[in-house]
């Protein structure tokens, strides 16, 4: 970020006797100097501390279950030289110019596993902008020079004379000071809560149940609705009885729209009731007849055409002609859903003057907007209450659950609380999308790629959730995984054709761009591997050599996995490399199959380089969870249509891994000095391939299409 210190450091007045500073990473926001003269300034949070010394940290981010509310803490912490438990979090409001994420375009967004990126330096800087701050204070009391103070566990100290003040008595002269031009951050030897194991401080509410979540808001009077949308994408409502549902106990209302039907009801269980008990006749409209067929062969049909150019290196078509060994294959994944633990919710109370909202979302400013756009409120009229998450993933990136519930509750005297049924979730969800990859290698005498050539097709998220990200028939996010690529080709040649299923809303899920494209080009190097008759852990440790972070996870995690020891028959390993979201990973799973076909991972072993580690429990963590994940997707997950509908509904045919088939994860990070790296998707996009790669060394089975399900079997 090219700001100077001026535009993103300022202190404004003293606010109840103490200390605010707030710091902007948006280059769109006014700088300092002009909002000094304007008398406010808005910046993009905040550090408050009062004269209790306690630190309250306005979180421009969400948590959802990846640390967020500790590692984030944990940097204004060890530059403040506080306990990590001084640190108070409050939600931060929906506001885009105060708390845009910088590397997310100034979007209010929390995704990207870009939260501790984009918080690394500004918060630092502020954390320490205000110890400097509140060190001259001391010093200036005591008349002495701020070299020989210094500041440690909340309080200043003379170190001459051993005189102590807290920064609650500092805080108030320190908000009249001016903002210092320059501070000294920590050198990374001088870290003392970066890079050690701390406790997750939101950990104590939720094991004792006051954690709030989304689905926890209870404002007064509140009543609570479930919903039937048209189970074909598009339809509409051709009508409803709802005579026997009116006559279940406890439902006060049914609240018809144009494509759904909602009860409401003082509880959940008469909701549901009552929405069993309708008799609802549907229009299905013009996607009554939609297959997954009907749009995989939509896609392959577009791969035989030439689309917009993602990289290109040297010249693919001289090298292919030229190759002494071809490799050609399609590879296939499917439509996906999110499926987050918490179900889908969202408590609004419309009133003539205003809209209340009470949610667990990823994107808070545009959650407030959809509210007014769908009440015809002007912003400023519609107060929106963040919570907790109990799983994103990327779902609660989109609002259209908001508008839903706005919707019903413009019909709803008072306040109402709308639950998605984990079927309606499912069957509603807006998927992961599903891609088909045309990619073809040549190898040279030796067996070393010199040609690579992919063209795939699908869906692109960017172009409907930010459309000026999508330039050329490209986004970043599409290609990510499939460009760029961590080892030395020659010859590189990738296209990239958005075609949009109709009628199936797509959006970003866990791991995003990379979930697709790592399994594909992961896959594709095993598969070169193998026709160069060649190790595959040799294979790309030989194109690694100008990428010695990539290089050097695969070493350790080949190493750690005792990759090439003997190992039972039915049993192979597998390998996959990434370089995603600025962070190099390795992983290697043992995989078992069974003379059926049945696929189990036994042990997963992961090498990680993510730069500089703020929380290591963290980032272990989020690779154990990742992994889970993607095992989860790679052997059971698929979203299907047939006549228009989506066929699964609930966790008995839309599967999840279950704890008993949960295999060991073995976690090993690289000492890094390099900027941190994102690890909340990470581990998810490199399991896939290595799965299906331990497969085919178990039982020479290539597994190019997702799921695995049954494809294991031994004909």
């Amino acid at each position: 970020m090219d700001l100077s210190r001026r535009r993103f450091l300022s202190v404004s007045a003293a606010v109840g006797g103490g200390l605010l500073i707030g710091f902007t990473t948006s280059p769109s926001i006014r700088n300092a100097e002009a909002a000094e003269a304007g008398g406010t300034f808005t910046p993009n949070a905040f550090i408050r501390i009062g004269s209790d010394g306690q630190i309250v940290l306005t979180m421009p981010y969400v948590e959802m279950g990846q640390g967020t509310y500790t590692s984030i803490p944990m940097l204004i912490a060890e530059e403040l030289e506080v306990d990590l438990k001084q640190v108070r979090l409050e939600h931060a409001p929906p506001n885009e110019k105060l708390y845009g994420n910088p590397l997310l375009g100034g979007i209010q967004a929390t995704g990207n596993s870009n939260a501790v990126r984009a918080s690394w330096q500004p918060l630092r800087q502020a954390g320490a902008t205000a110890r400097t701050m509140l060190v001259s204070v001391a010093a200036k009391r005591w008349n002495v020079d701020p070299a020989s103070c210094r500041a440690q566990s909340g309080e200043v100290r003379h170190v001459p004379t051993g005189r102590r003040l807290k920064y609650g008595e500092l805080a108030a002269d320190a908000a009249r000071l001016p903002v210092p031009e320059s501070v000294v951050l920590k050198r990374p030897e001088q870290f003392k809560l970066i890079g050690t194991s701390a406790k997750r401080l939101d950990t104590p509410a939720k094991v004792n149940g006051t954690a709030v979540y989304g689905i926890d808001a209870r404002p007064p009077g509140v009543k609570i609705a479930t919903l039937a949308q048209s189970p074909v994408f598009g339809g509409r409502v051709k009508s409803v009885d709802d005579a026997k549902a009116k006559a279940v106990k406890s439902v006060r209302q049914i609240v018809r729209l144009d494509d759904a039907v909602a009860v409401v009801a003082d509880h959940m269980g008469a909701a549901k009731k009552g929405l069993a008990a309708l008799v609802i006749e549907w229009d299905d409209g013009t996607h009554a007849k939609l297959t997954t067929n009907e749009i995989v062969g939509a896609l392959e049909q577009a791969t035989l055409k030439s689309g917009a150019i993602a990289q290109n290196i040297g010249n693919v078509e001289n090298a292919m002609a030229a190759a002494v060994t071809k490799v050609e294959a399609t590879y296939q994944v499917p439509f996906l859903a999110h499926a987050t633990m918490e179900p889908m919710n969202c408590t609004v109370h419309v009133r003539k003057d205003g809209c209340e909202v009470w949610v667990g979302s990823q994107v808070m400013a545009r959650a407030q907007a959809a509210a007014a756009r769908t009440t015809g409120l002007p912003l400023d009229k519609v107060v929106v209450h963040n919570h907790l998450i109990g799983g994103g993933f990327g779902r609660r990136l989109e609002v259209d659950g908001i508008t839903r519930a706005v919707q019903i509750a413009m019909q709803v005297d008072g306040p109402v609380k709308v639950v998605w049924s984990r079927e309606e979730d499912i069957q509603h969800d807006m998927y992961r999308p599903l891609f088909f990859d045309r990619i073809s290698g040549g190898l040279d005498e030796k067996g070393a790629p010199v040609a690579w050539n992919n063209r795939f097709a699908g869906s692109s998220v960017i172009a409907r959730w930010v459309p000026p990200g999508f330039n050329n028939g490209l986004d970043p996010d599409t290609t990510e995984g499939a460009i760029d690529l961590v080892y030395a080709l020659p010859n590189l040649h990738v296209e990239y054709l958005r075609v949009e299923p109709p009628g199936i809303p797509t959006a970003f899920w866990r791991s995003v761009g990379p979930s697709h494209n790592v399994f594909v080009t992961e896959s594709f190097m095993d598969e070169l591997a193998a026709a160069a008759k060649q190790d595959p852990v040799a294979y790309r440790r030989a194109l690694l050599d100008k990428t010695p972070r990539a290089k050097a996870v695969l070493e350790l995690a080949a190493q750690k996995a005792g990759w090439g020891k003997p190992l039972p028959k039915g049993v192979g390993r597998g390998v996959s490399v990434q370089h995603a979201f600025a962070t190099y990973l390795a992983q290697v799973a043992e995989v078992e199959v069974s003379k059926d076909g049945a696929v189990r991972v036994r042990r997963v072993v992961c090498a990680v380089d993510c730069g500089t580690v703020v929380n290591p429990d963290t980032v272990r963590a989020q690779i154990q969870s990742g992994i889970i994940f993607g095992i989860t997707a790679a052997l059971h997950g698929e979203i299907t249509l047939k006549g228009g509908r989506i066929e699964q509904s609930n966790f008995h045919d839309y599967q999840m891994l279950r704890m008993n088939e949960t295999p060991a994860i073995e976690v090993y990070i690289v000492n890094s000095a390099e900027q941190p790296g994102g690890m909340g998707e990470a581990g998810t996009s490199a399991i896939p391939p290595a799965v299906t790669n331990a497969i085919f060394a178990a039982t020479g089975k290539r597994i190019r299409k997702l799921p695995v399900a049954n494809q294991a079997a031994i004909a």
